[in-house]
């Protein structure tokens, strides 16, 4: 089964297969998840991947759907998506996606815009258990997502508020290597970006469907920073304070 039939699979499963997408533990009570969350946390913090060749960087492309974009104002996390890469190929048997049990409406908006129905998220899976399943395919990888404040915003309260850990991962916007050729495509929304690379634009506003375009997206710009000569993250790194 291809990635976007899986897509399409899931949908009309209604999300009820998300709690088997990954195996995982149960619940931000659970002494196992907490342990794991510890640990994990622990790895972040001594994880450093700036000096890995570029060829051989490993990260997970995440991203997220919300029913708004004010974290702070009450907006929520309904699905998640990821993919993992390793240099600028996608691993695509790789994958995570799982819908967000809530038993609140969804906006007409975003049921619309992403295709998500209250009958899917009633069925799903609680946060908890989704973000410690995440978490568990994620490890303790450099996470990239487009337009990223979005997702730390989200990531950020959510971790806190239903598994009292803090969210330490690094996270790395795409126009980290976008700028170093186009810094006017910073602000670009997903769709547009892709239509420049040459990515085909599929199951948009989906969570894995937009963490797979966003992952090209990411190869693609990979590659051109290694034949402009850039070896590590360090080393984009140092060339944008440069640009500052």
């Amino acid at each position: 089964m291809g990635v976007n039939d899986f897509i399409r699979f899931f949908r009309g499963m209604g999300g009820r297969i998300g709690s088997n997408v990954l195996a995982g533990v149960h619940g931000q009570t659970n002494p196992q998840s907490i342990s794991f969350l510890r640990q994990l946390e622990k790895e972040v913090r001594q994880k450093s991947d700036l000096d890995c060749p570029l060829d051989k960087l490993e990260v997970v492309v995440f991203d997220i759907e919300t029913t708004g974009f004010h974290p702070e104002r009450g907006d929520r996390i309904i699905s998640i998506g990821a993919v993992k890469m390793k240099g600028s190929s996608l691993i695509e048997q790789e994958t995570f996606y799982s819908l967000i049990r809530s038993d609140s409406p969804l906006p007409p908006t975003i049921s619309e815009l992403t295709g998500i129905e209250d009958s899917q998220l009633s069925v799903a899976p609680d946060i908890a258990d989704v973000l410690i399943r995440f978490f568990k395919f994620a490890s303790s990888s450099i996470l990239i997502a487009h337009h990223a404040k979005h997702e730390l915003d989200f990531m950020q309260k959510a971790t806190w508020e239903h598994t009292r850990t803090k969210f330490n991962h690094r996270i790395i916007d795409t126009s980290f290597l976008t700028r170093l050729f186009d810094p006017s495509a910073e602000s670009l929304p997903l769709e547009i970006i892709c239509e420049d690379c040459g990515v085909n634009i599929e199951n948009r506003h989906n969570a894995l469907g937009d963490a797979l375009m966003t992952a090209k997206v990411w190869g693609i710009y990979l590659e051109r920073a290694q034949a402009a000569g850039f070896k590590t993250l360090q080393e984009v790194y140092a060339h944008l304070a440069t640009l500052r």
